[in-house]
């Protein structure tokens, strides 16, 4: 869910990124438009590609490069008359089934909108940590809120669970991260914005397909234009979908003949929140990770998502849990090292993945775990934070991703996301170097492959 629901593009926590809303509103790390994540089943197949949900694996590819970063994007702007992009548009939205009568009531007054633009070509590039982005995400008025709602809402909550089966603090902490609760779920036209960005050019198929969601959804009667509202990229709701995602997962949980995410009403925007999990392999019962403390000696080769083991591994290495106990018997789990090895360490099963289909960022992924665990009655952290280090800034990743390379070790893309192909990288130069091998992609790491 843009929903995340599938993004809007370019992730960015640990690696940069601008923020849609004030710090107690959205708290997605800003996803530059260009890429669907997620699971898209499409109505209209020529244009909304079905695209597969994001493994870790695959993480380090699924990004929009900056043009910052590569000096190769096309911000020319459009090269034909919005009227003209319009006329050419309606043949295609046409072709797809959409009728002729809900082109004419959706682009009603549709014009390019500067704003939309402006928020599309200056996105800010500064960086967070994670451990700043969890200040924010887990805040004691976020976690009072989220509890607050949650009480509200419990009898939906508990309803929407037994009926999804998605644990409901997971529910409300994707809602609390997207909206802050619903209290920002965004006041942009929708079709306005896609045809803005389609018509822009840059990555028309992506903003095209979404337009050609939207204009579906509005043909089937969930919403009117003057209702259908949200980001600036094209995210809706309470909990965020992107049009393609609304199609695909959204669910008219109160039976009133409409799926209707945009009103006052959460409940079938946290309904389809827990159907897009559901459908992307959510189990019940699992946690989406548990906190650990690693013992001395430790062999840091064993830790990274792209190494996966059982309970029992573990516990023969002699992991435990951070309160206490052994390792319990979740399934095939990580143990996941996002500041290096004097800072929190988390063992993550497939749920940490699932999430990751909602957003792939880790900061994004931790931040809706750890807000889930809290807003249930957990406790903090019981770990530190390196929060003497900063964030490497866009070019310093990018730049990090090809000294690695030159001295041997392949990030096998150069891309700026650090992920775990560039983790393991980093790892495997850190051992070279006779450095704890924790994969951590820190500024200290790259002043060393400066000096060569």
């Amino acid at each position: 869910m843009k929903i995340f629901l599938a993004v809007i593009g370019f992730l960015m926590i640990l690696g940069g990124s601008g923020w849609a809303s004030p710090p107690d509103a959205s708290m997605r790390p800003l996803m530059r438009p260009g890429l669907p994540l997620g699971d898209f089943v499409s109505r209209a197949p020529s244009l909304l590609a079905v695209v597969a949900s994001q493994r870790p694996r695959l993480r380090d590819a699924a990004v929009f490069v900056p043009a910052s970063a590569t000096g190769t994007l096309d911000v020319s702007g459009p090269s034909q008359s919005f009227s003209a992009w319009r006329r050419d548009f309606y043949d295609r939205a046409r072709a797809e089934g959409i009728q002729q009568a809900t082109l004419d009531r959706a682009f009603r007054g549709v014009s390019p909108n500067a704003t939309v633009l402006d928020r599309d070509q200056n996105q800010s590039e500064f960086s967070r940590t994670l451990w700043d982005y969890l200040d924010s995400a887990a805040s004691a008025a976020r976690i009072d809120n989220g509890r607050a709602a949650f009480a509200e809402n419990r009898p939906l909550l508990a309803e929407i669970e037994r009926q999804y089966e998605v644990e409901a603090e997971v529910v409300a902490a994707i809602w609390g991260l997207e909206s802050a609760y619903g209290t920002f779920r965004g006041s942009v036209p929708i079709i306005e914005a896609m045809a803005t960005l389609a018509h822009e050019g840059r990555r028309r198929e992506f903003f095209e397909a979404e337009l050609l969601a939207a204009l579906q959804i509005l043909q089937d009667g969930d919403v009117s234009p003057s209702e259908m509202q949200g980001s600036w990229a094209g995210a809706m709701g309470h909990t965020q979908f992107m049009p393609t995602s609304f199609l695909a997962h959204a669910v008219d949980h109160d039976n009133n003949g409409r799926r209707d995410i945009w009103s006052d009403d959460p409940t079938d925007a946290l309904a389809s929140t827990a159907q897009y999990l559901a459908q992307n392999g959510w189990t019940f019962g699992q946690p989406w990770a548990l906190e650990v403390v690693l013992p001395d000696g430790f062999d840091f080769s064993q830790s990274g998502e792209l190494i996966q083991e059982n309970a029992a591994h573990w516990n023969r290495l002699g992991v435990r849990l951070a309160g206490g106990g052994r390792v319990p018997d979740h399934g095939p789990s990580s143990i996941l090292l996002p500041a290096g090895h004097s800072a929190v360490a988390l063992v993550i099963y497939e749920n940490f993945h699932v999430i990751e289909t909602y957003n792939p960022a880790d900061a994004y992924v931790i931040g809706v775990g750890h807000l889930a665990d809290r807003i249930a009655g957990g406790g903090a952290f019981q770990g530190g934070w390196p929060r003497g280090d900063r964030a490497l800034s866009n070019d310093e990743r990018f730049e990090l991703q090809r000294r690695l390379t030159a001295a041997g070790f392949s990030t096998e893309r150069v891309d700026g996301i650090v992920g775990p192909l560039t983790i393991q990288a980093v790892r495997e130069y850190q051992a070279a170097e006779g450095l704890v091998p924790d994969g951590y992609a820190s500024e200290a790491i790259l002043r060393r492959l400066r000096r060569g």
